[in-house]
């Protein structure tokens, strides 16, 4: 077990002890170099982090110790992830963060594991594992974090989500007439933490008219086209990895690409998708703080800034800036959160309007964009 040497009297940093104890993370990778590697980078981040090379020597070492979170590969010797993973959520419900690599199947096997109450995907390249120690060093520390301050609930075996389908599966629809020279309401929505799950149940509830939106999840790179792929198959409203360029229109959902920032520019006939490679901000990229000042400085009062479940306090600054440009803003309740740490962020700055239940979020975005755009800046 590795185990950080504080001095006397010094914190260990936040987020990093159950109580008065430091975190207890098992890491189950059947790559020894992994093992080692994530192990010491959560002990220097004041965390007690033990190992295991699969499924059935985790299970033994959960039975003298509990731990607060798990760090899973998906591709496992004796049994696979997705069946450790579905044993924990039926039987003992634990925090589970997949660190696996997202290339071809894996990234399908990702959103199976998401969908089988995984909270976070973390990248795991497979050459340069030494190299992991740098930038999605941050992402995966955050990522246990906030796994670490998250609710989980015990599933049922094997669930399944049944597709929403339509005559378009069998026969594609012929083009519609042109979009719109402008678009009188924009939606921007970020989330972290259980936000995949947020996501999937507000644009199902979206009419097919709906405003067009702007998301920004904490996804890895590769994994948002396979989501949004996903979700074109349960939504109303058509759904794709946004892409440099795109108009955001009535009826469309865009999700930012993992490892890019996305922002939306004003031109003359509308809303325009932008990417940059730019730091982290906020600790993350795609980042939503990002997002959020790009539209308030784009759309102003014309749009509407939602911010979902996930850790730490990115979009708080971002929506924020957004009601102050006249925006109208909503924040996820704690009670319907994963994590509450976003949202909490955000009304305590605040920058939330209204303070929102989950499954009321979608008729709060629907009944703002019936009203005439009006500025919102300064209210109570």
């Amino acid at each position: 077990m590795s185990r950080r040497a504080t001095s006397a009297g010094v914190a260990a940093p936040a987020g990093t002890r159950r109580g008065d104890r430091p975190l207890q993370v098992l890491v189950v990778d059947d790559s020894a170099v992994v093992r080692q590697t994530v192990t010491t980078l959560l002990g220097l981040e004041g965390m007690e982090a033990s190992a295991a090379a699969d499924p059935y020597i985790a299970m033994e070492k959960m039975t003298r110790q509990r731990p607060d979170v798990i760090v899973l590969d998906l591709e496992l010797p004796r049994m696979h992830g997705l069946e450790f993973l579905a044993r924990i959520m039926e039987e003992d419900p634990i925090p589970v963060v997949v660190c696996s690599a997202l290339t071809g199947e894996g990234t399908d096997l990702a959103m199976r594991a998401l969908e089988q109450g995984a909270l976070a995907v973390v990248t795991k390249p497979r050459l340069a594992i030494r190299e992991f120690l740098h930038e999605s060093a941050v992402v995966l520390v955050d990522a246990v974090r906030g796994a670490a301050e998250a609710r989980v609930s015990r599933r049922a075996a094997h669930p399944a989500i049944s597709p929403r389908l339509t005559a378009d599966a069998v026969l594609p629809p012929r083009p519609g007439p042109p979009v719109a020279a402008t678009t009188d309401r924009i939606v921007a929505v970020g989330a972290s933490t259980g936000g995949t799950e947020a996501l999937t149940l507000l644009l199902q509830a979206m009419p097919p008219d709906a405003p067009g939106i702007v998301a920004v999840l904490h996804m890895p790179e590769g994994f948002t086209a396979a989501f949004a792929a996903r979700l074109r198959g349960l939504c109303r409203v058509e759904v794709k990895e946004a892409a440099a360029g795109d108009r955001v229109r009535p009826g469309l959902a865009l999700i930012a690409p993992g490892n890019r920032h996305a922002l939306v520019r004003r031109r003359a006939d509308g809303y325009e998708i932008e990417l940059s490679d730019g730091p982290l901000v906020s600790r993350h990229r795609p980042s939503v703080d990002v997002l959020f000042r790009s539209v308030a400085q784009a759309a102003g009062a014309g749009a509407i800034g939602v911010l979902m479940t996930g850790m730490g306090d990115d979009g708080a600054r971002g929506l924020l800036e957004m009601r102050e440009a006249g925006a109208a803003t909503l924040a996820q309740d704690e009670a319907s959160c994963v994590v509450f740490g976003m949202p909490r962020e955000a009304i305590a700055r605040g920058a939330a309007e209204e303070v929102v239940a989950l499954d009321r979020i979608p008729a709060a975005i629907l009944r703002r964009t019936a009203r005439p755009a009006a500025s919102s800046g300064g209210r109570a």
